[in-house]
């Protein structure tokens, strides 16, 4: 390696992980909410702590549709950015805000009536349905409030600065473990709802984060020449439909990936509280550690899309490659550190021997597919950068929902294979999307 090509290295990866640094502490915030949720209702019992995995995870799915769809702010920004054309980011920032509201609105009213029904009908176990049906409930009125701040979020992630995600998202944080403790368990006056609690707690956090990062933007003169609040602005069709073209194939493929992660968790709540318990453990663990190649990935994207948007193609391409680089590297120590420690992880959620054996074997298959999670997410965000999002879905589509979710619903319903059999899905999937991406990167960055 040449030493120009070692300090290009160097810089690229530098600008990456400055833009990182603050989303991986948001993104490690936002899965200390999960994994607070899932240590505080494991204290109130294993059927406690299955209604909060099978509800989070019905939630999970409404949620990264929006997530998907408003994500489109982030390189329609950055590409401006890079482009000095900063005056037209406040458009669509505000018109994120109002697809917003159409899309988180109307969530709380559907999932008030459709949820019971949709618990019933796959069959989720009778011992904790009700449990996970009133969280399920309750979780969904923070929608409206967390869609507004992922429009607020992907604007400033798009221009650049990272920071306000990760001090909105600490103070969310500490909200929802104060409000856990209040709601869940009945302090200071309040009624003891128990795994109901926690999705109220969630949901009055996602407005409380949104409340902070808004006043943020509105006070900050880093904004003011993105004109976002500048004058009141009506829906506008053509903006809605473009970031809605762009952001509906995101939507389908992180959908794609998290529709599987959540469709497993719902296939194992008709296990028994038992493997449901181990299988949420397993999950909330890998989650928490897929939270840095995320924030990587989400950086990469950004510092991509503004290479793009300033006419350097070859650096952007040069650039994508080392993003994606850095997630398959992480991940690669995280496999490690999880096969050593992987007995004092469980510890810390239960002490139930069973699900604490379940859980034990279900870790190790989060070990080995840690590399091909990170490579495949450090791709999907290098591609975004380029504006390429039918491609990508149409291969998550085809990793996940193709191959991977009929072995796993063929090893828990039809062949009663053991929790770690089901997950070898995960392996496969994952796989495949890593090397499937990593080729469409190739292809699409050539200059």
């Amino acid at each position: 390696m040449t030493g120009a090509r070692s300090r290009e290295i160097q810089t690229q990866a530098g600008g990456i992980l400055r833009l990182a640094g603050p989303l991986v502490v948001n993104n490690l915030a936002v899965a200390g909410m999960a994994f607070a949720d899932a240590v505080m209702a494991g204290r109130l019992g294993a059927e406690s702590l299955a209604a909060v995995a099978v509800g989070n995870s019905t939630w999970f799915l409404a949620f990264t549709l929006g997530l998907g769809i408003l994500m489109a702010i982030s390189p329609i920004s950055a590409q401006l950015w890079g482009a000095g054309r900063r005056k037209k980011i406040g458009r669509y920032t505000r018109q994120g805000m109002y697809l917003a509201l159409l899309m988180g609105v109307p969530l709380i009213f559907i999932g008030q009536k459709f949820i019971e029904p949709f618990h019933v009908a796959i069959g989720i176990d009778e011992g904790f349905r009700d449990l996970a049906v009133g969280y399920t409930k309750a979780i969904l009125f923070g929608a409206p409030g967390i869609f507004i701040f992922l429009a607020l979020r992907f604007t400033t992630e798009g221009i650049g600065h990272t920071r306000p995600i990760m001090y909105t998202s600490a103070f969310a944080l500490v909200s929802n473990v104060f409000l856990n403790y209040v709601l869940m368990f009945g302090k200071f006056g309040a009624p003891a709802l128990g795994a109901v609690g926690c999705g109220w707690a969630s949901a009055i956090s996602m407005w409380l984060v949104m409340l902070a990062l808004l006043t943020y933007v509105l006070i900050s003169p880093r904004y003011r020449e993105l004109k976002i609040f500048a004058r009141f602005a009506p829906p506008r069709l053509n903006v809605l439909r473009e970031v809605i073209v762009l952001g509906v194939p995101i939507a389908i493929t992180i959908t794609a990936e998290a529709g599987l992660f959540a469709a497993v968790s719902i296939l194992v709540g008709t296990l028994g509280a038992a493997i449901t318990a181990a299988h949420q453990i397993a999950i909330n663990f890998a989650s928490t550690f897929f939270m840095v190649p995320l924030a990587l990935s989400s950086a990469t994207t950004i510092y991509v899309g503004q290479l793009i948007g300033a006419g350097e193609l070859e650096r952007a391409r040069f650039a994508g490659a080392v993003g994606i680089g850095l997630c398959g590297i992480f991940m690669t120590f995280a496999a490690i550190i999880l096969l050593v420690f992987r007995d004092g992880v469980v510890g810390l959620y239960t002490d139930d021997a069973a699900v604490r054996t379940i859980a034990l074997s279900l870790l190790l298959i989060v070990a080995v597919f840690q590399v091909a999670d990170g490579i495949q997410i450090g791709a999907a965000g290098a591609l975004r950068a380029y504006k390429d999002t039918r491609f990508p879905m149409v291969i998550n589509i085809f990793s996940y929902w193709i191959v991977a979710f009929p072995l796993a619903y063929f090893a828990a319903l039809i062949w009663k294979s053991p929790p770690a059999t089901i997950w070898l899905a995960f392996v496969v999937g994952l796989t495949i999307a890593a090397v499937l991406l990593s080729w469409r990167y190739y292809r699409i960055s050539k200059v």
